[in-house]
């Protein structure tokens, strides 16, 4: 079965630096097969019997002991994943790949959270909850956003990182490969 591994917090700075050529080795090397990597943000395709939430796990963990520090991982199957795409609950809305962002929920936030979160949207943004997604427009990007800071704060009371469509798709398509 083929699962989508994405890494939160890695890679934004000059600490907490993890290559993807040894991200792919660490994989490797523990019995995944097929281990892809998709840019530096930590996004891993690999086949395994496991449901997510072990993947997740295990990743934690082997990442720890290799790398020295923890470092979050959201697990998706790549069914699930295409789901997330075939909804797209802003097709019509978001007109730029880069600035429609998902964000993967470790666990469905609770209503009063989400309304939370939208009610920060300004200047045409947009978000919609789906179970363990958030699909979000910025269509001014994501700089100044409030409702951004929101997303990746640390108040969700969840593990949360974000891809934006375009990453999300080619994803899909590299799970489909």
């Amino acid at each position: 079965m083929r699962h989508i591994l994405l890494l939160r917090g890695i890679n934004l700075g000059p600490s907490r630096r993890v290559p993807m050529a040894d991200l792919r080795g660490l994989f490797g090397d523990a019995g995944y097969e097929g281990v892809r990597t998709y840019v530096q943000s930590g996004n891993v395709v690999l086949s395994a019997p496991a449901e997510p939430a072990e993947l997740e796990a295990e990743a934690q963990r082997l990442i720890s002991d290799r790398f020295g520090f923890e470092v979050p991982v959201v697990a998706r199957s790549r069914d699930e994943l295409a789901a997330v795409v075939a909804l797209n609950p802003l097709e019509g809305v978001a007109t730029n790949p880069k600035r429609y962002q998902v964000s993967f929920l470790s666990a469905e936030l609770p209503a009063d959270v989400v309304e939370t979160l939208q009610a920060a949207a300004v200047g045409g943004e947009q978000l919609v909850a789906h179970g363990r997604e958030l699909y979000a427009w910025h269509p001014d990007g994501v700089a100044r956003s409030k409702m951004w800071n929101a997303l990746a704060g640390k108040g969700l009371g969840a593990v949360a990182t974000a891809r934006n469509w375009t990453t999300v798709t080619t994803l899909l398509a590299m799970a489909d490969e």
